[in-house]
């Protein structure tokens, strides 16, 4: 990527989509520099092997000091997004877009979010109903409380693999708006509104599809889906999210590494952390 020149820079910044962080959020400036960053690798607007502003540059764009972009780079560069090269910049990694979708266990928010930067999303249905039992205890609220529901199906060049129906409570969904679901991940509104998600309790299992899923996902009617369930919990404790995912076992598949393990007289598997690249 060319440096930019001093007339370029308002020009570059749209191209890459940067915008300055919010100072009147409680969210840390370096965290809204990296997750900006972030998502413009995951969307392309920083493609793989493409050299990223320098610090320099970042500052300026940004209107943050040189501090807090170092520290947003080194939390690019832990988490295997970016790699520094002395005297040569700072490189997006290649191939982060060129997986499969396989999602592993121990990434799961984070594989969460890059797939939502790789593929497309259609808003099927978005609604406000009251909350039926599962979904009431799913997001720990009183049953027949108002919630927000919508339906998603994402596709990845074009063929559709997910159908997604998620739940949101009352006091975030008044944030998040039909348009913004379709040109967001839901962890991205999230994080734009300040909440910070810290881990989800999740069950995977099967499902036969349903007449209206089966034609949305362009499959038999009773053929067999992934099933998943997410309830997704925030820095406060309490759920930020719940929902509910078929996904097409040809388009979509969870990956997990397994090692043999010695506990007391007995030997188990456990799953392996994957190392950060």
């Amino acid at each position: 990527m060319p440096r930019a020149k001093k007339g370029g820079n308002a020009s570059a910044q749209r191209a890459i989509g940067l915008r300055p962080p919010y100072r009147d959020l409680a969210v840390p400036l370096y965290e809204q520099v990296y997750t900006t960053l972030r998502d413009a690798i995951y969307r392309g607007a920083l493609a793989d092997g493409a050299t990223i502003p320098s610090e320099t540059e970042l500052v300026r764009m940004m209107k943050v000091s040189r501090i807090t972009v170092r520290r947003a780079i080194e939390e690019l560069a832990a988490r295997g997004l970016v790699v520094r090269a002395q005297g040569r910049g700072t490189r997006v990694r290649q191939n982060i877009g060129a997986e499969p979708i396989v999602a592993n266990v121990e990434g799961l928010l984070e594989n969460s979010l890059a797939m939502g930067f790789r593929t497309k999303v259609d808003v099927l249905e978005f609604d406000y109903i009251p909350a039926s039992a599962d979904v009431a205890t799913g997001l720990d609220v009183p049953r027949g409380q108002e919630v927000q529901m919508n339906v998603r199906v994402r596709r990845l060049e074009s063929q559709p693999f997910s159908h997604l129906t998620t739940f949101l409570p009352p006091e975030i969904g008044k944030h998040i708006s039909r348009q913004d679901l379709g040109e967001q991940p839901i962890l991205v509104l999230l994080e734009r509104l300040g909440i910070h998600v810290t881990h989800a309790d999740q069950t995977i299992s099967a499902e036969a599809a349903p007449p209206g899923v089966a034609a949305v996902l362009q499959v038999e009617v009773g053929a067999a889906l992934l099933k998943i369930e997410r309830r997704v919990i925030g820095d406060s404790g309490r759920p930020v999210e719940f929902i509910r995912g078929l996904y097409r076992p040809d388009l979509y598949r969870y990956h997990m590494k397994l090692q043999r393990v010695q506990k007391s007289k007995t030997r188990l598997w456990r799953t392996i952390d994957q190392p950060r690249r």
